[in-house]
């Protein structure tokens, strides 16, 4: 699989940004990246759906919302089954939760961070994959999925303990779910070449992910205090990102990644398809626990 995306491009004008009638589902859209995105879009003439626990956007137009929790893989496949895939043009699966100082796990078994922020969306993916695209017979680009996380970082994670339960250490637990979202990518661009599938790294942005990370809040608001210099708001992230959604120049390139500012990056070298399809396998195994049965898949 071709792995060399460094290819230029120059992205849509944010004047001329027009969502007009395009279908999108945000999972992870009540909040944060993905709260904003939503309301960004729509705000551009996109019917959108969003997924989360607290809808917070009801007297806004153009967004209706689906209620789940995403710990739960079971909740994770019913919204998969939900989602009209076959006539959405874009989906887009934002940053979750970041593990804590102590491990938590799911009433599934599974490591929160890993539940969240990876797990549900591999479980929704193998639900819509097949079914994306399908009623789509006026399009004239596949439909798009984008992956949040922080690909083109070199994390491998840890397959053989992807649910750290042979040690756990909360950096450990979370590049487990840095390494499975990029895993996420390259192998649904290859599982589904009907449909396009993007990586995107926002960097640090200042939404609420980190609250679990440093355990006591005042930790947590030095943290945030020294770092609020190097990070953006999500509401500038999602008008700068938005012209990527729909940029042309990256039709054909399924299986790319993007830094904060929309640009190509190139994806993890040291994520092997030997790794990634070890990931996958581990994935499937979690799924199994939760009850949640995947088609296999493995990239060649």
């Amino acid at each position: 699989m071709k792995r060399d995306r460094s290819w230029t491009w120059q992205p849509i004008a944010a004047t001329r940004l027009d969502f007009t009638g395009l279908k999108i589902a945000v999972i992870g859209g009540t909040g944060g990246i993905g709260r904003a995105l939503s309301r960004h879009l729509a705000a551009h003439g996109a019917n959108v759906v969003v997924v989360g626990q607290t809808f917070r956007d009801s007297d806004l137009s153009g967004i209706s919302f689906i209620k789940a929790d995403l710990s739960l893989m079971q909740e994770a496949r019913r919204v998969g089954a939900s989602l009209p895939a076959e006539t959405l043009d874009l989906v887009i699966f934002t940053t979750g939760i970041m593990a804590g100082p102590t491990r938590e796990q799911t009433l599934d078994g599974i490591e929160r961070d890993v539940a969240i922020s990876y797990l549900s969306r591999f479980v929704m993916l193998n639900e819509i994959g097949p079914r994306l695209g399908k009623g789509r017979t006026e399009a004239s680009t596949k439909p798009r999925v984008f992956v949040m996380g922080f690909p083109g970082s070199n994390q491998l994670g840890k397959p053989d303990d992807l649910n750290s339960e042979t040690s756990y250490s909360r950096w450990t637990a979370h590049m487990n779910t840095v390494a499975g979202n990029e895993a996420l990518v390259l192998d649904a661009a290859a599982r589904y070449p009907q449909a396009a599938f993007f990586g995107l790294n926002p960097g640090f942005v200042k939404t609420g992910i980190r609250s679990n990370l440093f355990g006591p809040k005042m930790v947590l608001r030095i943290v945030e205090w020294m770092t609020g210099f190097m990070t953006s708001s999500p509401e500038s992230y999602a008008e700068r990102i938005a012209p990527l959604l729909i940029s042309p120049d990256i039709e054909g390139h399924s299986g790319a990644m993007f830094n904060n500012k929309g640009e190509p990056i190139l994806p993890s070298s040291k994520l092997t398809n030997r790794i990634v399809s070890k990931i996958m396998a581990a994935s499937e195994t979690l799924a199994a626990r939760a009850k949640v049965q995947v088609a296999p898949f493995r990239l060649p």
